[in-house]
């Protein structure tokens, strides 16, 4: 017996407390056998999944000088002075004057607009501290400002004045300011639970950089590769966040299986709309740099891993509501466990499809913007190979997210119900008001409610003492 059931004494009479709001009562031995039986063969799995697959690292290449596969450093502008376009863009074709066509009115400004001279100097490298100088155009979408910092691509086979050039600004302030005010704010509201979830969402990016990047670089299936690392991501963000328990167990399991209908659904909606997944340069550039790498496999391995992090909140929520309504009542079985958390599911449901579908096409804005100005039908934004893969993507993920409340919610009711502990009440820790047990076993004596208060014993009570 627990402290907090034992019984006390107040003005005479005794009084037995009863607290149930910690964490859900553990399971029985024979269901925590049942549930590792199940979880530490898949565990395992993965695990020899992550030690055959795993790569020695990225496989080396030689840099194109395109796009992202560019040699840079660190630069700082450190003077900005106005020039007269025309005389810094010498070899531009004059203008004509016409201003009607996009063309022509960049030719008019570089003719006669006022540009900007700024002179960078690199901060990193071997030539620290050399300078040379960039033109900023007047139309030019990033304007520049002295000791601005800046990331500079260094072109080795280029003439000695065109080698650097600014290719972005430096962000790095910022987002390090962002990202600790995130961590901030998660520990100070989720203390030590947001601490862990902080820890895993550390490893869950260990595992995307040193395991799945490389792997799929390396030439590993990128399905096999998404399905191993999601798994080890999801086993450690769960347990690690929600801690080592039936509960968990349970959520795993409804993720597990509702990426497995993720993975393959996505797969036969990939194959039938024919989906390369080489749609723009980023994935051009990663075809003809790596070209046994199976793109549309990519796609798919993308499609499983930014599901995964909806798929954990939902099952965690729906796994949480069956055991806390077991704990409410104890004498409600599988049937009625599961009608109660599903009406909590579907409120989850249409709100978390609507921000998976409301998020990718937030993703997509800029694409779809440039269909609405082209005046192109739905029929054909649809059909095109930038928007298809986006409609795949939400649909199968969304479609694997609404399944997964019914599963998960069926495998939490089943457990819970399934403990040979859950039928007693007692055993279940969750003891009714005024039932609580005293010395020997005997049951000790209730809290009598206010009526009962006045009817039997009002008239003592009301006596000075």
């Amino acid at each position: 017996m627990t402290p907090s059931e034992q019984p006390h004494e107040t003005h005479g009479q005794p009084h037995a407390h009863s607290h149930n709001h910690g964490p859900a009562a553990p399971v029985s031995q024979h269901l925590r056998k049942v549930i590792a039986a199940v979880l530490i063969p898949f565990a395992a799995a993965v695990l020899a999944g992550l030690v055959v697959l795993w790569p020695g690292g990225a496989p080396s290449h030689e840099r194109t000088g395109v796009g992202f596969d560019r040699e840079t450093e660190q630069g700082r502008v450190v003077q900005l002075e106005s020039v007269s376009c025309k005389d810094v863009n010498a070899s531009q074709i004059p203008s004509t004057g016409d201003t009607s066509t996009p063309q022509g009115r960049e030719a008019v400004q570089a003719e006669k607009g006022t540009c900007k001279k700024a002179t960078i100097e690199l901060t990193s490298g071997k030539e620290k501290g050399h300078t040379f100088v960039e033109i900023v155009q007047p139309d030019a979408p990033r304007q520049f400002h002295v000791k601005q910092g800046v990331v500079v691509a260094y072109a080795p086979d280029a003439p000695r004045d065109l080698q650097y050039s600014v290719t972005d600004v430096n962000r790095k302030v910022p987002l390090t300011l962002l990202a600790g005010l995130f961590a901030l704010a998660v520990v100070v509201v989720g203390r030590l639970r947001g601490v862990m979830a902080l820890v895993a969402l550390a490893i869950s990016f260990a595992v995307l950089t040193l395991f799945i990047l490389p792997a799929i670089l390396q030439g590993s299936n990128p399905l096999v590769v998404a399905v191993v690392g999601a798994s080890a991501i999801m086993l450690i963000a769960l347990y690690m966040c929600h801690g080592v328990t039936a509960r968990t167990s349970v959520a795993v399991l409804g993720t597990l299986i509702s990426l497995l209908l993720i993975g393959l659904l996505g797969s036969l909606f990939i194959g039938w709309s024919n989906l390369t997944g080489n749609t723009d340069d980023n994935t051009g550039l990663i075809h003809g740099l790596y070209p046994e790498i199976d793109m549309s496999g990519l796609l798919l391995a993308g499609v499983i891993i930014g599901s995964l992090g909806v798929l954990d909140d939902v099952t965690v929520t729906q796994t949480s509501a069956v055991w806390e309504l077991r704990q409410a009542d104890p004498s409600m079985g599988p049937r009625a466990l599961y009608k109660a958390a599903i009406r909590i599911g579907r409120d989850h449901i249409a709100s978390v499809v609507n921000t998976l579908v409301l998020a990718y096409a937030g993703a997509a804005l800029p694409l779809l913007l440039l269909f609405s100005i082209a005046q192109s039908s739905v029929g054909t934004v649809a059909n095109s190979e930038l928007v298809a893969e986006e409609i795949v993507r939400t649909l199968v993920g969304s479609i694997g997210l609404v399944a997964s409340v019914p599963v998960t919610t069926a495998l939490a009711a089943l457990v819970v119900s399934a403990d040979r502990k859950a039928p007693d009440a007692r055993q279940d820790g969750a003891r009714p008001a005024g039932d609580a047990v005293g010395p020997e076993g005997a049951p000790a004596m209730s809290v009598p409610s206010p009526s009962a208060r006045v009817t039997t014993g009002g008239r003592g009570r009301r006596r000075k003492r």
